[in-house]
């Protein structure tokens, strides 16, 4: 069982977890031992996540999201295992507690006066500056 928060826990069913062979430096070691782990939770199945965490954590997730809801997260950082697969847990923690947050809604603001004074000066000042570029009529 993995604890999220005090409301929110995974049950041990809600993950699966599949020892891959990981790329990359390690010798003989990579080619022997599966030690990168792909960590598979089935987060539209899970009855303990809220219907607006699952929606905020789709779009977190992005292409970790698969087409039946499950969340995959792979892990091949280290060469033990077991370091790997607990790096796994602790980055879908992390995920899951950055969908619980609610985000702030956005206040919409209108420029002030002075803004926009100042803004139409800066263009009227570019635009004459750009005008002093074109072709000069000189004396033939």
């Amino acid at each position: 069982m993995l604890k999220i928060t005090n409301d929110i826990t995974i049950e041990d069913w809600e993950l699966s977890e599949q020892f891959i062979r990981a790329s990359g430096p390690g010798g003989q070691n990579v080619n022997k031992v599966s030690s990168a782990v792909e960590l598979r939770f089935e987060a539209e199945r899970s009855p303990n996540l809220p219907g607006p965490v699952k929606t905020r954590l789709r779009r977190l997730a992005g292409r970790r999201w698969t087409k039946e809801g499950a969340l995959i997260l792979q892990c091949d950082e280290t060469r033990s295992q077991a370091r790997n697969r607990d790096i796994a847990r602790q980055r879908l923690r992390d995920l899951i507690l950055k969908a619980t947050e609610k985000p702030k809604r956005r206040v919409p603001t209108r420029p002030t006066l002075g803004s926009k004074k100042r803004r139409l000066k800066a263009k009227k000042v570019r635009g004459d500056i750009k005008s002093l570029r074109g072709r000069v009529e000189g004396e033939d």
